[in-house]
C-alpha cells in the first residue's frame, strides 16, 4: 500500500507554497515585492476557499521524454479554513478522502474500507506551508528561500521555493501565479527529481462550512490504522 505521502504529496511536502520578501532597491526585487503583495491581498483575508484540483505526478524519466508520457493523474476538490482545516475528496482515479481538523488527520480509503489515523503534527511542517500559501503565502519567508524565475509562456510569474533546511520530501516548490495573482499550479519536485503537479481551477470562497465538515465520522465495519506520531 502506498504511504499517504506518496498518495497525498500536497500534505506530506506539498502543496503548496510561498513566500520571501527580497531585500535590495533592486527593480528585481521590486517585482517579487509587488507580486507577493498582489497574493496577499487575493488570498491573505479570505474566510475559507475550495478549488477544483488536478494532480499529475512526473518522473524524471518522464520529463526527460518531454511530455510524451503522462504520468499518473488524479482529480477532486480542496477545501481550506485557516489556520490548519484542510479536506481533500479525490474523484478518479478513485474516490478517497483526507481531511484534517488541525490536530488529527484522518486518510479514508474506501474500496480498502480503511481509514488511517495520525496526529497532525506529523505533517506539521506540510500542512503549514499549504496554509500560509493560500493564505497569501504569509509566513513563508520563515523556513525557504523564495525565488523570482521569470515568466511562463503565458505571461504567468513563476516563483521557486527553497528550503532553507534539509526537507526528505521536498527539494524544492514552484508557483506558477497569473497577472490577476491567482495561484494556478504548485509543483513539487522531490530530491530523486520526481514533479508533482497541482493544477488549480474554479476556486471558490466559502463564507462558512457547514459544522463538523472537517471532522471525520468512521463508518461502520471500516478497519481503523491509528498511526504513530
Amino acid at each position: 500500500m502506498k504511504s499517504v505521502v506518496s498518495r497525498f504529496p500536497s500534505v506530506a511536502g506539498t502543496i503548496l507554497l510561498l513566500l520571501m520578501f527580497l531585500g535590495g532597491p533592486s527593480a528585481h526585487a521590486q517585482e517579487l515585492s509587488q507580486i507577493l503583495e498582489g497574493i496577499q491581498n487575493r488570498y491573505g483575508h479570505l474566510p475559507g476557499l475550495t478549488l477544483n484540483y488536478s494532480r499529475e505526478v512526473i518522473t524524471k524519466s518522464m520529463a526527460m521524454m518531454g511530455g510524451k508520457v503522462r504520468g499518473d493523474i488524479a482529480t477532486g476538490r480542496i477545501h481550506l479554513k485557516p489556520p490548519y482545516f484542510l479536506k481533500m475528496e479525490q474523484d478518479t482515479p478513485k474516490r478517497e478522502t483526507l481531511v484534517t481538523n488541525g490536530e488529527t488527520l484522518w486518510w479514508y480509503v474506501p474500496n480498502e474500507n480503511v481509514v488511517h489515523e495520525y496526529p497532525a503534527r506529523k505533517f506539521g511542517r506540510e500542512l503549514r506551508l499549504l496554509s500560509d500559501i493560500f493564505r497569501g503565502l504569509s509566513q513563508v519567508e520563515e523556513s525557504f528561500q523564495v525565488l523570482l524565475v521569470g515568466q511562463d509562456q503565458e505571461g504567468n510569474h513563476q516563483i521557486r521555493l527553497i528550503p532553507t533546511t534539509m526537507w526528505q520530501e521536498v527539494e524544492s516548490v514552484e508557483v506558477t501565479v497569473t497577472k490577476d495573482y491567482e495561484i494556478r499550479t504548485v509543483e513539487i519536485f522531490n530530491p530523486l527529481g520526481t514533479k508533482t503537479r497541482f493544477t488549480l481551477t474554479d476556486p471558490r470562497i466559502q463564507e462558512a462550512f457547514p459544522k463538523d465538515f472537517f471532522e471525520f465520522s468512521i463508518p461502520e465495519g471500516t478497519k481503523v490504522i491509528r498511526e504513530q506520531g
